[in-house]
């Protein structure tokens, strides 16, 4: 048999430049799609946790709004407020709902005043331990980079854009809530008010 030379024993430089070449771009896909991959798993992961706060809203305004009460509270005075109030101002919305969760079974009522308010930038809700009296708990956010909250109230078949009746005891029939946030589209949900359920 013949002996190889050392020509012909290895690669030549070209060879091995080109094969580097392909590995470099090979791996440089690679990694373009790793970090593709990341970001998109990250975009997703912000629109879930964005449609999981508005699920948490809507449930939460459900539970409220079709538990409202027609009972007069009292602020930290005794001056009386209204079963229902409502409107455009810092405070979107102030009533007393019923089904208050009382776990442990201690000795208070199962009804509870609520307030909603913006403030800076996020929707807020706001109980009190006691329905008259009492200063308010700490806020809960349930919305953040609010940019604007409408609101209408039905009564008779007519919207209104505020709710102040002459009767403090008078509920709306349904509220009608809209949020604007910034780089999301307007959210407008429709809610019953002192349907029971």
């Amino acid at each position: 048999m013949p002996r190889k030379n050392a020509t012909q024993a290895g690669f030549t430089l070209v060879e091995l430049m080109i094969s580097l070449f392909i590995f470099g771009m090979l791996s440089a896909a690679g990694v373009g799609l790793l970090s593709y991959s990341t970001q998109a798993q990250a975009v997703t992961a912000q629109r879930l946790e964005g449609v999981a706060a508005e699920r948490r809203l809507t449930a939460i305004l459900t539970n409220d709004l079709a538990q409202a009460v027609a009972r007069i509270s009292r602020d930290l005075t005794g001056a009386p407020e209204p079963a229902f109030r409502g409107g455009q101002g810092p405070v979107l919305l102030r009533y007393v709902h019923a089904g208050r969760a009382n776990s442990g079974d201690a000795a208070r009522s199962g009804i509870q005043r609520v307030e909603w308010r913006l403030n800076q930038a996020r929707l807020e809700r706001i109980t009190r331990p006691l329905v008259d009296g009492a200063s308010d708990a700490e806020p809960t956010i349930m919305a953040e980079n609010v940019e604007r909250v409408a609101l209408r109230f039905r009564n008779e078949g007519v919207w209104l854009a505020d709710w102040a009746p002459s009767d403090p005891l008078e509920l709306p029939e349904a509220v009608e809530l809209t949020i604007t946030r910034k780089g999301v589209a307007p959210l407008t949900r429709l809610f019953l008010a002192g349907a029971g359920y």
